[in-house]
């Protein structure tokens, strides 16, 4: 071997154990490097927002089963004035709620979220006053309205305060605030009044909850963002336009559940003989949208949106189904659970496809949009569930929210799958 064959093997040599050091280097750099960095969910103003979301329902909710024995102990009133006292707030939430949406987009939305929850922390407080039949009916039909609008801006605060990564999952997780509360304060309520027979206490215990939970909300802290108060008014900034389909599901599923919710005790007294069974029902609903809630909240997280809300409608159907289906006990909690677990998979989801869909400055109107579907879509379920029972039985009216329940997943997986898929909008905005 001549000396230059010598030389350029030693200069490959050289070579190969360079490239060997420097890819030695480039791997310790590597594994030196940190792992980007994981977007926190439970950041300190998203727990805020979950905390006093929570304990506007807790208030809200803690005298809602005392309200009728309330009304008959102290006026005397009977089962058709107490239906009418209490029908009040919940046409004022259904009222205020595209409004609340349009307030929440054009002004600063946490001082929108403070004016209306102070306004249901002060109305909480006139129910210590008593007075007049007509007195109370006033306030409790008054009472709904700071409390719907309050729902609708806390909510996209909540939205506002998550980063873009952990939206999904965190809009997930929030509606296990109201899910707790809805669950938890009737037994509360019950618990004291049976203990202390004291409506007073009750009221001024509502009033502390929500005066604690306006307290959180106003340490939530937010990045300051332009608004449009003098914006031209127009039908987008009321109803978001681009969810119109979505709001075809959720008032198809409000409509079911509006049904199955008012006619639930009265059937179950009549047909199955079941006195005191309505709470435990409605306990173990709330079971089945706390468990999904958690359980959806990975998918969610994974941005599978498509994926959750196509579980939960197909699972729903069938505790309609079977509820209608089966006059027997069985099937009667059972359906609750499988009510329970399918809502809580389809109802965050859908949530997310109304944000994916809408702009920063139209995250109220996409809000108030799904809960007035859902609202109205109750609204019709009672009325027309009301008029089919009278006539021709419960299980007509049962039927009913089931036909409609089968015809809403159809048509999601029709038209709201392959649209949603066409926006390309499996992203959450900014």
């Amino acid at each position: 071997m001549d000396n230059e064959t010598i030389t350029e093997e030693l200069q490959k040599e050289t070579e190969t154990l360079k490239q060997e050091q420097k890819n030695s280097v480039l791997s310790d750099e590597l594994q030196q490097k940190p792992a980007p960095k994981k977007e926190k969910l439970w950041n300190a103003e998203y727990t805020k927002a979950w905390t006093a979301n929570f304990m506007l329902y807790f208030s809200f909710m803690l005298v809602v089963p005392i309200l009728p024995l309330y009304l008959s102990d102290t006026y005397g009133a009977g089962k058709h004035t107490i239906g009418f006292v209490l029908s009040g707030y919940t046409i004022a939430i259904m009222a205020v709620r595209p409004f609340s949406g349009f307030l929440v987009d054009c002004f600063n939305r946490r001082t929108v979220l403070l004016v209306f929850y102070s306004l249901s922390f002060i109305l909480c407080g006139f129910y210590l006053f008593g007075g007049s039949l007509l007195v109370f009916t006033i306030v409790r039909t008054l009472h709904g309205a700071p409390y719907g609008a309050t729902i609708i801006a806390n909510s996209t605060v909540a939205i506002d305060v998550l980063h873009p990564q952990r939206r999904a999952e965190g809009i997930g997780y929030y509606g296990l605030s109201n899910n707790l509360a809805t669950a938890l304060s009737p037994s509360v309520g019950i618990f004291i009044y049976e203990w202390t027979e004291s409506f007073q206490l009750l009221f001024l215990l509502s009033m502390i909850v929500a005066g604690t939970g306006c307290l959180i909300a106003s340490r939530i802290k937010m990045k300051k963002r332009e608004t449009q108060p003098s914006r031209k008014l127009s039908l987008d900034r009321f109803f978001l336009l681009a969810g119109w389909r979505q709001a075809i599901i959720i008032a198809c599923f409000g409509l079911s559940y509006g049904v199955l919710s008012t006619y639930l005790a009265i059937y179950g007294k009549e047909q199955l003989g079941i006195t005191s069974g309505t709470g435990l029902y409605f306990m173990i609903l709330s079971l089945g949208l706390m468990l999904s809630r958690i359980q959806g909240g990975r998918a969610l997280r994974d941005g599978k949106i498509l994926h959750n809300a196509a579980i939960g409608v197909s699972i729903s159907v069938f505790g309609y189904i079977l509820f209608a289906a089966v006059a027997d006990m069985w099937a009667y909690y059972l359906s609750a659970l499988i009510i329970g677990l399918g809502n809580g998979h389809m109802f965050p989801a859908v949530q997310s496809m109304f944000i994916s869909l809408a702009p920063n400055n139209k995250r109220g109107t996409a809000n108030s949009t799904l809960y007035s579907s859902w609202d109205a879509g109750v609204g019709i379920g009672v009325f027309f569930g009301g008029l089919l029972a009278e006539i021709y039985g419960y299980g007509s009216a049962f039927w009913m929210g089931a036909v409609v329940n089968v015809l809403g997943v159809l048509f999601f997986f029709t038209n709201v799958v392959p649209a949603f898929r066409k926006t390309d909008s499996n992203h959450i905005c900014d």
